[in-house]
């Protein structure tokens, strides 16, 4: 397996299973399943409701704990609860966490960044991350912060390859975490068929989505592409075994639109830091 190394050091997969939109038991089925495939890099959220179904998952896979990073998020209905992390350390079962995101910049995000640090700096999470942290956002991030984050979790795939966001982030050496790695709603369909990415899944003995995970990597970018189904969960992670040149990446580069699905505008956001999760009861 791939890893990448975050600029505090650690060693992170630069492939995982995401449970994004996964109800409790699917999310303990897919990541059972993908840690008995060879994973080692798990995504999880509180708004996703799903961390004790992860948690049990892991417990239950016969794999060491020092050997599964896991990543999860704070929603920011959590960001004034100084209890937050503990509790979502409960919900996982953990006594560490490997990446620990604030999901958006919504609420007292300011605040609840300081107590990532402190987090940090305790050994309780190994690394920070900021989730949807874009524009003004990772600016005024990036001004006031103690320690740089080490990821920024963000929609990006061939159509919108995040070149913005990029500039600020590459000079910190923050590594992206892709969300909606194939496109997302309504751009899947357009990008897994396009001409570019057919022919070199013919090339490559690939399939077109294989073909776009890896150029993820080949950009330096984490995936975590979510599934129910074991053999997509097989094939994710089935993108080791060859490299896409230069002249493939050339081609694939010409599927930019700068055209991105989420938008996260300032309503929204305060939406956001008004709808608490509903965390499962067991």
């Amino acid at each position: 397996m791939k890893e990448f190394k975050l600029n505090n050091g650690v060693l992170i997969p630069s492939v995982g299973i995401g449970t994004f939109l996964l109800e409790p038991n699917d999310a303990y089925n897919s990541v059972k399943e993908a840690l008995k495939q060879g994973y080692r890099l798990i995504d999880t959220a509180n708004v996703y409701v799903n961390e004790r179904a992860v948690g049990r998952a892991i417990k239950y896979s016969n794999v060491d704990r020092k050997d599964i990073f896991v990543s999860t998020k704070l929603w920011p209905t959590e960001y004034n609860n100084e209890n937050a992390i503990q509790e979502t350390l409960n919900r996982l079962g953990l006594d560490y966490i490997d990446l620990l995101f604030l999901h958006q910049p919504a609420g007292s995000w300011q605040k609840a960044y300081k107590t990532l640090e402190k987090a940090y700096k305790e050994g309780i999470i190994k690394s920070i991350g900021i989730s949807n942290f874009e524009g003004e956002y990772i600016e005024e991030l990036l001004k006031d912060c103690e320690i740089t984050p080490q990821i920024i979790q963000a929609e990006c795939h061939p159509s919108f390859p995040q070149d913005e966001l990029r500039k600020t982030t590459d000079p910190k050496d923050i590594r992206i975490m892709a969300w909606f790695p194939l496109g997302g709603q309504g751009q899947v369909k357009q990008i897994l068929e396009n001409e570019v990415i057919v022919e070199l899944a013919e090339k490559y003995q690939k399939s077109p989505a294989q073909i776009v995970l890896r150029w993820h990597n080949e950009m330096g970018f984490i995936v975590i592409p979510g599934s129910k189904n074991a053999e997509h969960i097989k094939d994710n992670l089935n993108i080791q075994d060859f490299e896409l040149t230069k002249q493939d990446l050339e081609k694939i580069a010409t599927l930019n639109t700068n055209t991105r699905h989420y938008h996260a505008t300032k309503e929204l956001l305060d939406n956001y830091a008004n709808w608490p999760p509903k965390y499962e009861t067991e």
